[in-house]
């Protein structure tokens, strides 16, 4: 353990042990370096680990101060239970209702999984890209490499050392966003009629390509803390063609959970038994709320049979729609997909990213807002509970944006969001993750904006319709009350 890590450790075991209050003012680095006879440089890093491991905020010219950490929801999410079989997936009418509701003005939308776009850290990139548009010159008008810029795909295999994976610029290509190379990734190791396995409930974006592809989706049991049942998987396994795995394993939507490592490494295991390729969706990896980040599945594959898809959607901006694919053995397959979709991806945004992320700026970013997303997390569970009926389970998320909510049985949140609607607020109704529409009575919220009183107006407003649907559902005859 380094020397600022031990610093950190002595303050968070205090923090625990309630010698500092929540809200209560720490030490200042002066102070923190004499009493821990530590520089003052090794002070200040310890502030920042304290600051990334949701401990600590630093507030402008006072000084650090101690977070009120939320503890973990009272009742978690129920193991899921999907439908056994492989089937079709279905609910693209309800996604398209849900993207298509994303213009309209003044709507508080919990319903979409946007990152905070208004972040400070992010004006250096802004002022990059503009830098470039007005200085743009032939080179930057024309097409970019079919396997994209070489600057980017150096800076993204060095940020990825930290998921622990050595990847050369080569291994890896640049999409247009997450659901280029999600799709691509699908295409390259399917056929249609293939059938493939994905936790549940699952992102409903991978799951429309599936369904895009013709291909049958395998729901698999999974955990709100740790993932995808790998016992349910190998009986799968044992029952069914399976193709390809498709997984979310690090902070994964919509749950939240990240797979323990061993949990990763038995993962891969069995897909080695079966010779059959792994492909993980990792775009939330870098807003883990523990520093390092968690491993990705692909730091231990060996033999290429791992796909590994991220963007730079949810950690900077949806808008630049930049994202990449390391699709180890299956490199060729994907160079085409990728050719016959979109060819080649704007070359200015990758020169952007790509210089943000080598002045620093982007590690700056993430520290920030990893931080604002893990105190968001705490308020916007502790919104739940005390406004939400009795009964409510809650996820707890480990990194990330997104909060998963289960209701009382009978309450339909399709026609919650229809309701809360017309007042002026969205969710993302659970049978969006589901390929036979499963979760009818759950619900996905996104808590990225720091809390406020217009989120909270917008919690109890979905808390009082929850409420009023109860008391009809009591009122009706022949019906179980809840």
């Amino acid at each position: 353990m380094k020397l600022y890590e031990k610093v950190a450790h002595a303050i968070a075991e205090r923090i625990e042990q309630s010698f500092y209050q929540a809200g209560e003012k720490l030490p200042s680095i002066r102070a923190l370096s004499l009493a821990h006879e530590v520089s003052i440089s090794t002070a200040q890093e310890a502030y920042r680990l304290l600051e990334d491991q949701g401990w600590a905020e630093s507030r402008p010219k006072s000084g650090f101060y101690v977070i009120n950490r939320q503890k973990a929801p009272q009742q978690l999410p129920d193991l899921s239970r999907p439908t056994q079989r492989p089937i079709e997936v279905s609910q693209w009418e309800e996604v398209l209702s849900l993207l298509s509701a994303s213009t309209t003005p003044n709507l508080v939308q919990l319903s979409r999984a946007i990152p905070d776009l208004n972040a400070p850290t992010l004006k250096p990139l802004t002022r990059i890209l503009s830098d470039l548009n007005k200085n743009a010159h032939g080179s930057m008008l024309s097409y970019e490499a079919l396997r994209g810029s070489d600057g980017l795909r150096l800076q993204v295999a060095r940020l990825m050392v930290d998921s622990g994976c050595r990847l050369h610029p080569d291994d890896i290509i640049i999409t247009a966003g997450c659901q280029e190379a999600l799709s691509s990734s699908l295409r390259a190791v399917t056929k249609p009629g293939d059938v493939v396995a994905v936790d549940s409930p699952s992102f409903y974006g991978s799951m429309q390509a599936i369904k895009a592809h013709g291909l049958k989706v395998l729901e698999i049991p999974t955990h709100p803390e740790t993932g995808v049942s790998i016992e349910a998987l190998e009986l799968a396994l044992e029952q069914w063609p399976i193709k390809a795995i498709q997984i979310t394993p690090t902070c994964n939507n919509p749950l939240g959970y990240t797979m323990p490592v061993e949990h990763k490494k038995r993962l891969l295991a069995l897909t080695a038994r079966y010779d059959i390729p792994i492909i993980e969706d990792d775009i939330y990896g870098d807003l883990s709320y523990t520093s390092p980040r968690p491993p990705t599945i692909k730091s231990f594959d060996t033999e290429g049979r791992v796909l590994l898809c991220s963007s730079f959607s949810k950690t900077l901006a949806p808008g630049f729609r930049i994202g990449w694919v390391a699709p180890g053995r299956y490199g060729n397959q994907v160079m085409h997909m990728k050719y016959v979709v979109t060819a080649s991806t704007p070359t200015i945004t990758q020169l952007g990213i790509a210089e943000f992320i080598a002045q620093g700026g982007y590690e700056r970013h993430i520290r920030k807002v990893r931080a604002q997303y893990h105190q968001s997390r705490d308020v916007m569970i502790g919104w739940v509970e005390k406004y939400f009926p009795q009964g409510t389970k809650i996820s707890y998320p480990q990194g990330g944006f997104l909060l998963w909510v289960e209701l009382p049985d009978d309450i339909d949140t399709i026609t919650l969001n229809e309701r809360t609607m017309t007042k002026g607020v969205s969710i993302a109704p659970g049978v969006l993750f589901s390929a036979s529409g499963k979760y009818r009575n759950c619900m996905r919220l996104n808590f990225t904006d720091k809390s406020s009183e217009k989120n909270e107006n917008a919690i109890k407003l979905i808390a009082s319709t929850i409420h009023e649907m109860v008391s009809e559902l009591k009122q009706q005859p022949h019906m179980i009350t809840i």
